[in-house]
This record gives structure tokens, C-alpha cells and sequence, in this order.
């Protein structure tokens, strides 16, 4: 129905609403590491760069127009470390490293009160916390994250052995609920993931890396791939555990980071967690009264001065409304919405349109 009539929208008639919505993200180690691997060892949904700081993982061949990007991976660690990883220029892409570690921690944990570079914490204690020197970054494209992981839903499993005893070796890491959720970063809220559901509350287990929500990235303590070379020894640093066939050698600072990246592949066994897509609306209340709108501007509404709709004069006047205009203060028109079938209105009756904008 058009109409020459303007009828003004009251406050309580425009409601503002916000929903999240939910999805369920499977993202196998297959997918990572093996599907898409011809004899050679060629991995065709793995992209590795000639300036090899990180790597892009899709879900399909990346030359593929079919292919979705899901993850990118890289490691780094802090030039402030402790004797295992101290920065040296003997180290593999020791400044690459270190400026990916630094670039991640500016992003997400911010500066101190002298301008320094804050490094990644344990506990979240920013100041005061055990360290996360050496870390891997699982970045999640936004593909994938949308706005936010969902608090609470996010697990990784990963074989922490050597490739023989992989299967035996399986760590489940948690965004556990029982964590209060850090608002302590420049990224938004982020917790701590452990290796046990209940986050600590009735185990000693410690966190073994960060879960950044509105970031969609996951740091990893290198030290959660631990290698038993006997009973109650383990070598605490992605190192020399890895397999030949990985092209791996050399410890986490005697590695590259392509390296690294291929031994992290081949030791996830799953990932998966629920992202977030936060939809706002505005919902008009359209309200038509009985005495209103029962005529149309339309010119074919008349003919020969004679209302179409109607076969005697006595009859009261009718109209059929099938679409609904929203317009400016200055009576400009801004949005159109169009009912699924024409209502008839005439002053016998009157109606309530709903209509919602989502952005």
C-alpha cells in the first residue's frame, strides 16, 4: 500500500533486541595434517610462505576455489625467557621469533606503565604470573571464531609423545567454566585453558596456555609436549622428540618455524568449540488503526473517479496492504518491508506489522 499519509513511530514503538547465535566448529587433525598429503608428503592444504613465519591451513586444497581458510599457525618466544629459549643469534629465525612473540603479545596482552611489551601469563596475573616464554599461536580465522568463541566450549587434543606413541599420549585441553573470564587484555575477555574440565577445582593441574574469545587465538605453552624417554623423565620443550619424516631437528630454538608448525600439525587430533555471531535488530511496532489506511494513493486504487474495490457506493472503503515503508524525519524513504500476502483492511478491523531490521 502506498499512501500520502505519514504515520509517526512513538519510542514505545521501537524496541531494540540482541541475539547470539551459535555454531558447532569440528576441526579434526586430519584436516591439518594428512588428508590432503599425496606419496611425496606433499600437503596441498597447507600454505607455507617464502618469509616462513607462520602457516595458513584451509580445509581444502588452498589452490582449490572450493578452499576455506580455517587456521593459520606459528611459534615464537620472548627475548626476556629464561636459559631454555634465551634469545641468541645462534638460534633458527631467532628474530623472527622473537618479533612474532612481541607482535601476538602487543595485540593481546598490551604494554606496562613504561611502554615494554607485557609477555603472555600463566595465570593472568600480568605483573606478577608465571610467564608463557615459548608459545604456539593458533589463530582462528574469523570464518570460523565469527564475533567470539563461545565461553566454555572450546577443547584441543593433541598427542604429546613421540610419532610411535602418539596414540598413547592424547592431552585434552579445556576453556574450563570454573576460570573467571580476564578482561585484562586490549583483545577483550579471555581465561586460561587447562588440561582437566573442572579447571583446577579438584586437580593440581596448572594452565598450560590462554583462549583469547573475540580474538578466536589460542597460545600454547611449548611445554605441553612433553617426550618420556623413561619412567618420570620427560624433555619439558618441543625438541628433538620429533620425527625424521616431519623434516623436524633441534629444539624449540633449533628449529624453524615451518618446522615447529609441521610437528604441531601432526600431534592434533581435534579441536572444537562453538563461535558466536552477535545479531542486532530493531523492531518496529507498525501499529494500524481502524480508522486508518483504509484508503490507497495508488492511482489505479480509482477508476473513473470510482473506487475498484467496491461494487456499491454505500460500502465502506477498503484497502490492501502489502508493503511497508520506513522513512526518514524528512519523509525520505529508507527501507521497505514486503508482507508474504496483501492483508485487506477497512475500518472493521486493525492490525499490528512487526517489522525487523538485523545488522
Amino acid at each position: 500500500m502506498t499512501t500520502t499519509t505519514f504515520k509517526e513511530l512513538g519510542p514505545g514503538d521501537i524496541v531494540s533486541s540482541r541475539t547470539l547465535l551459535h555454531e558447532s566448529v569440528p576441526l579434526t587433525g586430519t584436516i591439518m595434517s594428512g588428508t590432503y598429503t599425496d606419496s611425496a608428503g606433499t600437503e596441498y592444504n597447507v600454505k607455507t610462505f617464502a618469509h616462513g613465519m607462520f602457516q595458513s591451513m584451509y580445509d581444502y586444497p588452498y589452490l582449490s576455489s572450493s578452499a576455506n581458510h580455517v587456521v593459520d599457525l606459528t611459534v615464537g618466544y620472548s627475548s626476556q625467557a629464561g636459559s631454555l629459549t634465551l634469545s641468541s643469534s645462534t638460534n633458527v629465525q631467532n628474530s623472527k621469533k622473537c618479533n612474532i612473540y612481541n607482535q601476538m603479545a602487543q595485540v593481546l596482552v598490551g604494554h606496562d606503565i613504561t611502554g615494554g611489551i607485557r609477555r603472555f601469563d600463566q595465570d593472568g596475573l600480568l605483573e606478577s604470573g608465571v610467564k608463557i616464554d615459548n608459545a604456539f599461536f593458533v589463530n582462528f580465522t574469523r570464518l570460523l571464531s565469527k564475533d567470539e568463541i563461545k565461553k566454555g566450549s572450546f577443547q584441543m587434543t593433541v598427542y604429546t609423545g613421540s610419532v610411535v606413541n602418539a596414540p598413547t599420549g592424547g592431552l585434552t585441553l579445556y576453556d574450563a567454566s570454573v576460570d573467571r573470564y580476564l578482561v585484562n587484555s586490549p583483545a577483550g575477555e579471555y581465561t586460561l585453558l587447562h588440561t582437566s574440565s573442572d579447571g583446577g577445582a579438584n586437580s593440581d593441574d596448572v594452565p598450560v596456555g590462554l583462549l583469547y574469545y573475540q580474538a578466536g587465538i589460542a597460545v600454547l605453552t611449548s611445554s605441553i609436549f612433553t617426550f618420556e624417554e623413561s619412567q618420570g623423565e620427560s624433555a619439558k620443550y618441543f625438541g628433538d622428540v620429533l620425527s625424521s619424516s616431519w623434516s623436524v631437528s633441534g629444539s624449540f630454538t633449533g628449529s624453524s618455524i615451518d618446522n615447529a608448525c609441521d610437528g604441531f600439525r601432526n600431534r592434533l587430533k581435534n579441536i572444537q568449540f562453538n563461535n558466536t555471531t552477535e545479531l542486532n535488530s530493531t523492531i518496529y511496532f507498525c501499529r494500524v488503526h481502524h480508522n486508518e489506511f483504509n484508503y490507497s494513493s495508488n492511482p489505479t486504487y480509482l477508476s473513473a473517479s470510482t473506487i475498484r474495490v467496491k461494487n456499491v457506493a454505500g460500502d465502506i472503503p477498503i484497502s490492501y496492504i502489502t508493503t511497508v515503508g520506513l522513512y526518514s524525519a524528512d519523509n525520505e524513504l529508507m527501507a521497505t518491508a514486503k508482507l508474504s500476502e496483501p492483508l485487506r483492511k477497512d475500518s472493521n478491523n486493525e492490525f499490528t506489522l512487526r517489522v525487523r531490521l538485523d545488522y
